[in-house]
Parts: C-alpha cells; structure tokens; sequence
C-alpha cells in the first residue's frame, strides 16, 4: 500500500517559541504567522510542549471581571498556575506529544486522538525538530483522487489476492467510497478485500456486492 507518511504532509516550516519567551511576543508570534499554537523549543531545539491560545487566553479567563456579569472561572491549583504564567515554559502544555516522520495517518491521527490534542511536533531520532502536523495536514489524504484510489485498489488489493480467488472482483469510487462488485470463490475473502480497501489512503467507506461461486475442480 502506497500510505503516506507524515513526513510528506507535515508543515515544514515550523514557527516556535523558546522556553523563555514573554507573554506578549508569543501573542505577537500567533497574530503574526496567523497560527493557533507554536512548539516550545528547549537549548537544544527539542519540543518541550506546546503553547496555544487556549493556553493563554487562560490567563485572561483568571481575571476578575469588573462588570459582574460573568463569574469567575473555578480553576483547578495547576491551571491557575499557568494562567500566572509569564514565560512560554510556565504557560506551555507539556510534555509535547510528539510524531515522527515515518508514520502513517492512521498512527497520528489516533495518537492525537487518543492524547486529545490537535496537532503534533515531528521530530528525529534525536528529538530535534522537523517539522509540525495538524488534523488538517493528516484530512489532506481524503483530497486524493478517485481515479488514483481505484488503480491503486486494482493493483494492490485486487491484483494481490486475484490468484486467492478474487479476480472476478471490480471496484467503483466515488467521491472516495468504494464499492466492491464481483465473484470469489473464497467466502473469507469478501472481508479481506473490504479491510484492504478500507486502508487506502483517501478512502472514506467501503461496500460490498460481492458473490461466492464454486471453484473449478480438476477432473480426476
């Protein structure tokens, strides 16, 4: 399968604060690249975490709100010791939940969800950093084109398990959902060809129309 890899989509040019940056300029640093978050790099340019606006809008969610009209946000002892934060380094999440440039979508993509976060540092084998993915870099796989995706199923699924019993088998894609048309002659087929197909990059659903016929017999 020809997967892309992260170190295909991700934002090389990474904008990152220091460690030891004030407030004020990583509000500059967000307004001027017009991004949400930056890595926070240590001495040596390794993540050390990451600090968004979330992050630091937290601060201004801790002040007292002279109108009265909202009331004061119940923070917990570590987030209001962050929202009293003046450097990158004490307003940061951390640790960086970090990728590297060898992975799948699917790896990433489940990391972030696992780690409820919306975007991660890609790093070497050395923790320096190469680049930034996002949700967005990783839903660029689902802008593939239907025709790359059906020769790629004709090729790498079909044509695979086409001597297993699976040449009477076509697939049609539209707007990235497959549907499978045909005959096998291997019942246990049917599933392995929507598993496969359903890890093409750029696939959004698979379906089956798919028959089961006898296999030929050699006479005795």
């Amino acid at each position: 399968m020809e997967h892309r890899t992260i170190g295909e989509l991700m934002t090389r040019k990474v904008v990152s604060v220091r460690l030891d940056t004030p407030f004020k300029e990583i509000v500059r640093t967000l307004a001027d690249h017009a991004v949400s978050a930056v890595p926070v790099l240590d001495s040596l340019g390794r993540p050390a975490g990451i600090v968004s606006e979330a992050d630091l809008l937290r601060k201004a969610a801790d002040r007292t709100d002279l109108s009265g009209r909202t009331p004061l946000p119940d923070l917990e002892a570590w987030e209001r010791a962050r929202a009293e934060g003046r450097t990158a380094g004490e307003l940061m999440s951390a640790p960086a939940v970090c990728a590297h440039p060898e992975w799948t979508v699917v790896e990433a993509a489940r990391l972030m969800e696992v780690q409820q976060v919306k975007r991660l540092p890609v790093v070497d084998e050395a923790d320096a950093l190469l680049g930034i993915v996002s949700r967005g870099d990783l839903l660029r796989v689902f802008l593939r084109k239907d025709d790359a995706i059906r020769e790629e199923i004709a090729r790498e699924v079909i044509g695979r398990t086409a001597r297993l019993g699976a040449a009477g088998v076509t697939a049609e894609v539209v707007r990235g959902q497959v549907a499978l048309h045909g005959t096998v002659t291997d019942p246990l087929l049917v599933p392995v060809l929507v598993r496969m197909c359903a890890s093409v990059d750029g696939v959004v659903s698979v379906s089956e129309d798919v028959r089961v016929t006898a296999g030929l017999t050699t006479p005795a």
